[in-house]
């Protein structure tokens, strides 16, 4: 699988969020034979200061956004995967959007765990999604979705895996703080090294979000990771790859302790 993780810095103007989104995925065509791009949480619109109505400019699934992620999806011939608000009748849900290479919305996945921590509390704005791991299907490969503060539950990501998932997929705005970026960066590689899984993960760049968007292999080496300005950067996910670290490192098949429902 061939992916194109794009990290960028949102505003509280929707319109030129999406003009914005528009020029750099200006860099990306059907000549770079990709097969899943990944934009941020909050791609559509940044979360803004603790007071902004998030419910007020929260858009359907068929709004303004989805229909550029369709377009943008359809023109580079892959599937694009996209943090935004999605508008409900009271509190907005914080929804991932998956549109296929042929502009169609296939799945969505609404943030789970929503960040009351660290001084925050997001469940003020946001509504928390339903408990059920979503994993789709992408180029012929099952890809589990995740969401920021997301990553700091592993039994969402073991869940994710026990569904299918070769691939985590993880868009995030990780306000940036005191030993964030360390955060950000072990519980990544700690993702993959433990599920034996690529991580794709996609963040917020700028002045209040760490940035790093990276990619992970399934041994937890960084294959390519970005600073904190906008950025594109690509990676390989071999599914041969993933065959061999299951094959020296069985530790999935090694669990004696099980989740029992």
């Amino acid at each position: 699988m061939h992916v194109a993780v794009v990290q960028r810095a949102s505003d509280i103007d929707s319109a030129a969020n999406r003009d914005s989104i528009a020029a750099q995925l200006a860099a990306l065509g059907p000549g770079d034979d990709l097969d899943l791009v990944v934009l941020p949480e909050a791609a559509m619109h940044d979360f803004g200061a603790p007071d902004h109505d998030l419910a007020a400019v929260a858009e359907p699934l068929d709004g303004p956004f989805v229909q550029l992620l369709a377009d943008e999806a359809r023109r580079i011939g892959a599937t694009v995967v996209a943090g935004m608000f999605e508008r409900t009748d009271g509190l907005p849900f914080n929804t991932l959007v998956v549109v296929g290479p042929d502009g169609e919305l296939r799945r969505t996945y609404r943030k789970i765990h929503l960040y009351d921590s660290f001084g925050y509390k997001e469940s003020d704005r946001m509504a928390a999604g339903e408990v059920e791991p979503v994993v789709v299907e992408i180029a012929g490969r099952p890809v589990g979705l995740m969401t920021c503060y997301d990553l700091r539950f592993p039994e969402l990501a073991r869940g994710l895996v026990d569904a299918g998932a070769e691939i985590l997929v993880v868009p995030a705005a990780w306000v940036a703080g005191d030993r964030k970026l360390e955060h950000w960066r072990t519980l990544l590689t700690a993702r993959a090294i433990e599920n034996t899984v690529h991580v794709v993960a996609a963040g917020q760049g700028g002045d209040r979000y760490t940035g790093h968007s990276l990619v992970a292999d399934p041994w937890g080496s960084i294959v390519d990771e970005a600073d904190l300005a906008p950025a594109i950067i690509r990676a390989t996910l071999a599914a041969a790859d993933l065959a061999h670290a299951r094959d020296v490192n069985p530790s999935l098949s090694n669990r004696r302790i099980r989740h029992r429902s």
